[in-house]
């Protein structure tokens, strides 16, 4: 086996889901929101491989010359969502173990302070649009709806800092997300972490019907502080 195919030993090619752009708006911003996009709906801590993109799968896809992509890769390396390895190529870039925790302590933090403004900003609807979300699922929950639920899961958490509305809190929180949900996604069927989630959301709902802003921010903070002692306990597929 040749050099190079050796190094290429253990490499994924992802095929990112994309649809071609709109050139009525700027090519580099459109490919880089729809190479964002992909990359958060993406599991990429499904598997140990990198995941290299290939330049020329993706320009064809979004219909634009290489340029516009390449500006936007460049973007996302320095948002810290891909690295290039020189004479290989750009690949995902996926934390370790130790940032993942790190980056849920910042999330319980920003959300937790989402929801304390959310249960004084957000309307009785807003609220109750929360709950709806969970209006199919039961505990304990059922193994054939965990895929199901882990989208809820991830859309309430998404919900929850958007009805603080907070742009500040919104923009800050929403880099870190997209790993985060990627480990929420990977950890929500594990140790019966589905059943317990649903316990605790609807703990964190019914404070926000009570407006009770320091209950709901202790309950939020808790909650992804859980998550990331559990990581940091039972995710060895992150280092």
């Amino acid at each position: 086996m040749s050099a190079d195919r050796q190094a290429d030993a253990g490499i994924a090619q992802l095929t990112l889901t994309l649809e071609p752009i709109n050139a009525t708006v700027s090519l580099r911003d459109q490919a880089y929101a729809k190479l964002k996009h992909a990359i958060a709906e993406t599991d990429i801590y499904r598997s140990r491989d990198e995941i290299r993109l290939d330049e020329k799968e993706l320009t064809e896809k979004l219909g634009v010359s290489r340029t516009p992509v390449r500006e936007a890769m460049t973007l996302l390396e320095q948002e810290g969502f891909l690295r290039t390895v020189p004479r290989r190529g750009v690949y995902i870039l996926r934390k370790t173990r130790e940032e993942i925790v790190e980056m849920i302590y910042m999330w319980a933090a920003l959300e937790s302070m989402a929801a304390r403004l959310a249960s004084e900003r957000a309307s009785d609807d807003d609220i109750a649009r929360l709950r709806r979300m969970f209006a199919d699922f039961s505990d304990p929950m059922p193994a054939e709806h965990i895929e199901e639920y882990s989208e809820k899961n991830i859309m309430f958490h998404q919900s929850l800092v958007e009805l603080s509305k907070s742009p500040i809190i919104v923009e800050t929180i929403k880099n870190i997300f997209m790993h985060v949900r990627a480990i929420r996604r990977m950890t929500i069927a594990q140790s019966d972490r589905a059943s317990r989630s649903i316990v605790d959301h609807m703990r964190i709902i019914e404070a926000l019907e009570q407006r009770d802003t320091a209950r709901v921010e202790q309950l939020v903070r808790q909650h992804s502080i859980e998550l990331a002692l559990f990581v940091e306990a039972n995710c060895d597929f992150l280092d």
